[in-house]
């Protein structure tokens, strides 16, 4: 398994994301998963505060139980578990962060990272809360998620001298190339390290939604509205023209989509959840092709031709 860096952190090129549990899978899949991620030189583990109903860090720490010091965990608070548990202020920091060591059974976190920006409090302020618990040992390193250029701008500047962010994590896969507009770009110049999620397109990018074929029935993206948009006729004609790429070369729609992710130099591990280990085994197994400047420059044109159909 190849690694990258994040900050100080020595990360595997492939993450395991662990939105499913507690949700999707109980905790001995749960255990199943994260031992079979360890076993296939997965060291990343990224969960959150408000995954599962809290139950996801729960069931990650007792899974790593005896095999903690083989992971690195990246948790992330700032997202509304409910009325009282929400947002950056410093006193939720706090509050969030002795609650995700309890749940995740640690004295630390290895990259505590900001769910999502919070209007209402200076970033100022959540980062000097943040530093504090750097000082103590509690926290390794930090983050953030769904910041923009800007916001990656101010934080840097509000950082003085404290901790600061080292990784950003955003929305981006073949789908979803907004981050090229600027981000990437931001990332490269302060150092930060950049994960993206949502990689395979809440699943679009495995090859199970084919156009013409009927829909698989109970999937996240057929069963939750949010993302009803995302099976148009236009990402349907690009998921062809992928998976005809893709085959083409020996390969599969998923090896194509974390390659492709993994070309770029800020990224610095491309996060999947599975809920069994045959699924962990390949994401592990689709880091190892290698593309080249004329695939991606091929991939740049089927892309931009689907979108004209």
């Amino acid at each position: 398994m190849q690694t990258r860096r994040i900050g100080s952190l020595t990360v595997s090129v492939i993450g395991l994301g662990c939105n499913n549990f507690g949700g999707r899978l109980d905790e001995a899949g749960t255990a199943r998963v994260v031992h079979a991620a360890l076993d296939a030189g997965i060291n990343f583990f990224d969960t959150a505060d408000v995954y599962g109903g809290t139950k996801s860090e729960e069931f990650l720490g007792r899974a790593l139980g005896s095999r903690r010091d083989e992971a690195l965990i990246a948790t992330k608070f700032g997202a509304k578990i409910d009325e009282a548990r929400k947002g950056a202020s410093p006193a939720y920091i706090r509050q969030a962060a002795e609650d995700s060591l309890r749940r995740l059974g640690t004295d630390r976190i290895d990259l505590y990272q900001l769910h999502t920006p919070d209007p209402g409090v200076p970033i100022a302020d959540t980062l000097g809360a943040l530093n504090e618990l750097v000082q103590a040992g509690k926290v390794r390193e930090i983050g953030c998620s769904n910041f923009s250029v800007e916001q990656l701008r101010e934080a840097e500047k509000a950082a003085q001298g404290g901790a600061r962010f080292v990784s950003v994590q955003n929305h981006y896969s073949l789908l979803h190339r907004e981050p090229e507009n600027g981000v990437l770009a931001e990332c490269e110049r302060q150092g930060i390290a950049f994960l993206p999620y949502f990689p395979l397109a809440n699943g679009l990018l495995t090859g199970k939604y084919r156009k013409g074929q009927p829909l698989p029935e109970g999937t996240r993206l057929t069963s939750d509205g949010r993302f009803a948009d995302w099976l148009s006729e236009a990402n349907l004609d690009r998921v062809e023209a992928l998976i005809q790429f893709a085959e083409a070369r020996r390969h599969t729609i998923l090896e194509l989509a974390f390659s492709w992710l993994l070309t770029r130099p800020t990224v610095a591990s491309v996060i999947a959840g599975a809920t069994k280990p045959e699924q962990v085994q390949a994401n592990v197994a689709a880091a190892d092709w290698r593309l080249s400047r004329e695939d991606l420059a091929e991939i740049d044109r089927l892309l931009s031709q689907s979108e004209r159909l």
